[in-house]
């Protein structure tokens, strides 16, 4: 290619990520290829379309607090790997699982927009989200972040600590559906719940927070990874465990008379639940 290709060096995990490095890799073929010059061009213009969308939205969207861009930075340079193999970790972890800018705006605008004062969070890591929620409340709101690795909670308990706006958050740390059965039984309910878990559990998490009313009425689910990188649209032979149970927690959703939603493109996908 005559001009550099320019793009996050991040591992791709959303479906326009993994298109751009597709497109990109298939424009280097025809380096070193007899191509026709319309198919090389078309490629260029294809490619030039996918990679310049994310970057665009980051330049005109509003920018990050400081805390949340401190928050990031430190979730990037943090040895993950190391962690893991030194069992500091449950599981392995990675930079990419940070839910990042685009979408902790858009959670923000979501708690601005719904009013939202009670958020429960299912799911935290280094609670990016949790944080960019909470920069949305006001002062009397609340978020519950249920996270079942000690070591990530601590982490973000530290970072929570450098922002005005931590003290609106407080951290569970069990299993999920411990946490969501508990919350129940305390007889707890959320304006606002944002899942982004152990995607086999996604259907385990829906039921509850319906079942046992810990959505309020008139709450909001939002949900994350609902494209997981394609799969979900993709030939079976192409998804993996995860892929399938997205699949199958997104029809569940789509088919439950309880509710009305909508599957955004952004980033991985996120699924806006509203319960009727």
């Amino acid at each position: 290619m005559s001009e550099t290709l320019v793009r996050d060096q991040a591992r791709p995990v959303t479906p326009l990520g993994i298109l751009v490095e597709k497109l990109e890799n298939i424009l280097k073929m025809t380096q070193d290829a007899t191509v026709r010059s319309e198919i090389a061009d078309a490629l260029k213009q294809a490619y030039q379309l996918a990679a310049g969308i994310d970057p665009y939205l980051e330049e005109v969207s509003t920018h990050e607090s400081p805390a949340l861009a401190a928050l990031a930075k430190k979730t990037k340079e943090e040895p993950w790997s190391k962690r893991f193999s030194d069992k500091a970790t449950v599981r392995q972890l990675e930079q990419e699982m940070l839910s990042g800018h685009l979408e902790g705006q858009t959670l923000k605008m979501f708690v601005y927009m719904s009013g939202a004062k009670n958020i429960l969070e299912i799911g935290m890591f280094t609670g990016y989200s949790a944080l960019a929620m909470a920069e949305a409340l006001p002062e009397d709101g609340r978020v519950i972040a249920c996270e079942v690795d000690e070591y990530v909670a601590n982490f973000a308990a530290s970072c929570f600590q450098e922002s005005p706006h931590g003290s609106k958050i407080s951290i569970e740390v069990a299993p999920a559906l411990e946490t969501l059965r508990k919350l129940s039984s305390a007889g707890e309910s959320f304006d606002l719940v944002f899942i982004d878990a152990d995607k086999k559990e996604y259907v385990d998490y829906f039921k509850l927070l319906l079942d046992n009313n810990l959505l309020a009425q008139n709450g909001f689910i939002c949900v994350d990874n609902t494209l997981l990188q394609g799969q979900v649209y993709l030939p079976p032979d192409q998804q993996t465990p995860n892929g399938e149970a997205i699949a199958q927690f997104n029809r569940l959703v789509a088919d439950d008379p309880r509710v009305e939603q909508v599957l955004l493109p952004l980033r991985d996908g996120l699924t806006i639940i509203r319960r009727v």
